[in-house]
């Protein structure tokens, strides 16, 4: 900021002794009779002379000016403070310039709150001195009281508001004032438009900014290198590096700052390669860079992932003798962070004698994007050992490594810390802490902070969406995506989470509607989105959607082509699957370990058992992948479900890894599949010794008893379940008809068309009899039934509703949250044959689809 018109010094003169104005004789004789009686004389005492009873308006006002002029700032504020009358203008200017100079906000503010109330206007040389000051401070509105006050004002007045705005974030006004100092006939100087530059980078606004160019070319500065040099920032800023570089080559007069504004202007817009390209020119046309030109070029370097140039620049610095400098340092420690070498970083940050703020946050944020979160934090305590006070992007970023491990306890520490320094405002740390809400799985105290942000970004909502879906609260997620589109754009990962709340409620017309503003958009092959909604048609059991999807994708990669296995292996078309895999290798896309858990799976449901050790021994012989516990899942089902539970036991005990619950969970399911109970019994043992409270293997293991028709050991299994409190959550069912979801719970009878649903179900019950269909349920007795208790039959009302609301040969589609039971399988087969409509269902457990009577999941533990 400019400096006023009216200063005679830049910085005040060293404190002095004596007077510019000295006491009168018989004043001077009692202070000599005081300093011998004392001995000595104190540091008011002088002062204490000068206030005499006979000094006069003008005697305290130049002793005010003397005061400030040798720098003895307590000595003027109490000799303010303590005169009955006011001291004039120039006494006030040269103490509010002293009060600046210094920093002493509490001095200067008592200063200018008795100035305020003494005045009722303020003149040019005190208003502008007031001004500075204030500003300075951060005291924005205590500023604009000031500038109200004055009824005279010039460039200065002006420059200092706008400066002031600008500086403490209020951009658009800033701007505003820029344009009342237009209207008000004041001509702008040269340092009027850096302020106003910087003001319009700042809200990126392009067209503001190139009207503002076009006043500086106006009023003949546009041979200012200061000037110039904020023209190629502001177009930088505003994303247009083609404008800047235009500027920046056409300036007859370059400096240091200038090649930094267009260098920085080019890394800040992703566009590495052309800065670093400057950088050398730069040092061809012999210019010497600076420490803000080597730590940009160095952090820049970082970003090429050439591990050779950053060594280049890193020896380069050195030689130019910025090995010591701190934030040098710091730069190297990002540059070699975001080459993923933490130990050239580490390296880097023990060597380092001061560490600042800064150099604690780049070790920080290192670990947690380099994947380690836990040495993220074991930095970050080391930092609060050293006592260095973190910054917001400390606290982001230490959020972010809670995030990662689950450190809720750490993340509530640093909710308070942030709170406390007031960093809970900054948007980088509520979103941080939004993150690590939900994935502590607490999602409410989320949405707590989020209900208190004063400002939301594309980030926020993006959180917030995701969150919900982690923590399966998906129509929540929808709920929020829907309101978000009237605040804010939503970006590529915005619509990610909201196509998998779609596929996790089976609403497939909200994906539709989502896919389609996607499209509108225009990012309908940005990132992950392609496979988001390959995902959603999949999920949602619309394989043709799907399919059209896969075939427009130009870029597939693996993760694309997993899906589509999945998706073809859940709706039974294992042939289908293999047939895919084999185009998948012959175009030379090289598959993973989630390629062969889906083929090993269709091989499970075909029964296809040569065909999966085929799988099974290519995966290691050809692709060197090693089997890991899904795999072996897989394979034991596979062997399970054909009945050969010998072989499945043999594999479990001649696996080189540990198996986990999963995998004797499948050798449980074979049991209860083959009605083997001692084999069952000795499975369930050892999941029930890893997953004691785990409500689905308790379920299988009812299973297991009630299709052996052991009574006696369900109610023993139910009875163990109460005893821990594993209860199942209510059955609910829910249906998508004409975008609106229903969903209906086990014996609800709330819904509006209760009776017609039952009615539709009672004439299938009674057509299913004509057809030779027994529901199960209807034979079962109710007091030992597990269909009631574990499945709920909630599915079948929303089929049931399906049918009534929509057009016949519409099919139907309903999520439920718990598995589909052996009763529900039967009359859900049964109705898509009576009433000519596809039927598609996912549990818990899997996709069920049924089609004229019959069902394509292949799933033999189905009768």
């Amino acid at each position: 900021m400019p400096p006023p018109p009216t200063r005679t010094h830049t910085n005040p003169p060293p404190l002095l002794v004596s007077h510019s104005a000295p006491p009168s004789s018989a004043a001077h004789g009692r202070l000599a009779a005081r300093k011998r009686a004392r001995g000595g004389l104190s540091s008011t005492a002088p002062l204490r002379a000068a206030v005499s009873a006979e000094a006069t308006y003008s005697d305290r006002s130049a002793a005010i000016r003397a005061l400030c002029s040798h720098g003895q700032l307590a000595q003027a504020v109490w000799l303010l403070e303590s005169s009955p009358e006011p001291p004039d203008e120039d006494a006030y200017a040269a103490l509010f310039r002293l009060c600046e100079w210094r920093r002493a906000v509490g001095e200067g503010m008592r200063a200018c709150a008795r100035a305020d109330a003494e005045r009722p206007s303020f003149g040019l040389r005190l208003g502008n001195a007031m001004l500075s000051m204030l500003v300075r401070f951060g005291e924005t509105w205590h500023a604009w009281r000031v500038f109200a006050k004055m009824p005279e004002r010039d460039v200065f007045s002006w420059n200092v508001m706008v400066g002031g705005y600008g500086k403490v974030g209020f951009l658009e006004e800033a701007l505003d004032l820029y344009y009342r100092m237009l209207w008000t006939g004041v001509r702008p100087d040269v340092y009027t438009f850096p302020c106003v530059l910087r003001t319009c980078g700042g809200i990126r606004d392009w067209r503001m900014g190139r009207e503002v160019h076009a006043h500086v070319l106006r009023f003949g500065f546009g041979d200012e290198v200061d000037v110039l040099n904020a023209v190629v920032t502001m177009y930088a800023k505003c994303g247009d590096v083609v404008a800047a570089r235009k500027v920046f080559d056409g300036m007859a007069v370059t400096d240091c700052i200038s090649w930094n504004a267009m260098i920085a202007g080019y890394f800040e817009n992703e566009e590495c390669e052309a800065g670093l390209e400057l950088f050398l020119s730069m040092l061809e046309n012999e210019v010497q860079p600076n420490l803000m030109t080597i730590t940009s070029v160095t952090v820049a370097s970082g970003m090429l992932s050439d591990m050779g140039f950053a060594k280049e620049m890193h020896g380069f610095a050195v030689k130019r003798g910025f090995a010591i400098d701190v934030a040098f340092c710091n730069s190297l420690i990002q540059m070699y962070t975001s080459l993923g070498r933490m130990g050239d970083a580490g390296n880097i940050f023990s060597r380092m004698e001061t560490k600042d703020a800064m150099s604690w946050t780049a070790m920080i944020s290192g670990y947690e994007k380099n994947g380690f979160p836990d040495k993220a934090l074991e930095v970050y305590a080391l930092m609060e050992l050293h006592n260095v006070s973190p910054d917001d992007v400390t606290i982001a970023s230490a959020l972010a490594a809670c995030a990662c491990l689950g450190r809720l306890d750490v993340g509530i520490k640093l909710h308070e810390l942030a709170q406390n320094k007031g960093f809970i405002r900054y948007i980088v740390v509520a979103n941080a802490l939004l993150e690590m809400y939900a994935k502590s799985k607490h999602i409410d105290k989320a949405i707590e902070v989020f209900k208190y942000m004063a400002e939301k970004d594309v980030v926020s909502w993006s959180s917030m969406i995701a969150g919900f879906c982690f923590n399966h609260r998906s129509f929540e997620a929808l709920h929020y995506f829907r309101h978000m589109l009237a605040h804010v754009k939503p970006n590529s990962v915005t619509f990610i989470a909201a196509l998998s709340a779609c596929s996790a409620t089976g609403t497939l017309r909200s994906g539709k509607e989502i896919h389609a503003h996607v499209l509108r958009c225009g990012i309908g092959s940005e990132g992950y989105l392609p496979n988001a909604l390959l995902d959603l048609y999949v999920k949602c059991g619309q394989t043709s959607y799907a399919w059209a999807q896969f075939s427009v994708h130009g870029e597939k990669d693996v993760v694309s082509w997993n899906i589509m296995l999945s998706g073809f292996v859940a709706h039974g078309h294992g042939d289908i699957a293999l047939s895919l895999f084999n185009q998948m290798v012959e175009i030379g896309e090289h598959p993973d370990e989630v390629t062969f858990v889906a083929l090993l799976c269709a091989c499970s449901r075909a029964g296809m058992v040569s065909q999966g050790w085929e799988l099974f021994h290519m995966m290691t012989e050809k692709y060197s992948i090693v089997p890991n516990l899904k795999h072996y899942a897989c394979m034991v089902d596979l062997l399970s479900r054909v009945g050969r539970l010998t072989e499945a036991y043999n594999l479990i005990n001649g696996m080189p890894i540990t198996p986990d619950a999963a995998v004797w969970g499948a050798l449980l399911n074979g049991c209860r599949i083959h009605r083997h109970i001692e084999l069952g019994e000795l499975a369930a043992k050892v999941i029930l010794g890893l997953e004691p409270n785990d409500v689905g293997y308790h379920v299988l293991l009812c299973d297991l008893y009630t299709d052996a028709g052991r009574w006696g050991e369900v109610a023993r299994v139910r009875k163990i379940m109460r005893e821990k409190g594993l209860e199942q959550d209510n059955g609910c069912s829910w249906v998508e008809v004409k975008g609106v979801t229903h969903a209906f719970l086990t014996d609800d009878e709330s819904h509006p068309q209760i009776k017609e649903i039952n009615a539709v179900l009672y004439g299938i019950y009674e057509r299913m009899r004509a057809y030779g269909f027994a529901p199960v349920d209807f034979l079962e007795d109710k007091e030992v039934s597990k269909d009631d208790i574990f499945c709920g039959h909630s599915e079948r009302l929303a089929v049931a509703f399906g049918l009534i609301n929509t057009t016949p040969g519409t099919s139907i589609s309903v999520t439920k949250n718990r598995y589909t039971c052996q009763s529900c399988h039967m009359i859900l087969k049964a109705i898509s044959k009576i009433v000519r409509r596809e039927i598609a269902v996912r549990d818990i457990k899997q996709l069920h689809h049924f089609k004229d009577g019959d069902y394509c999941c292949g799933d033999i533990g189905y009768g």
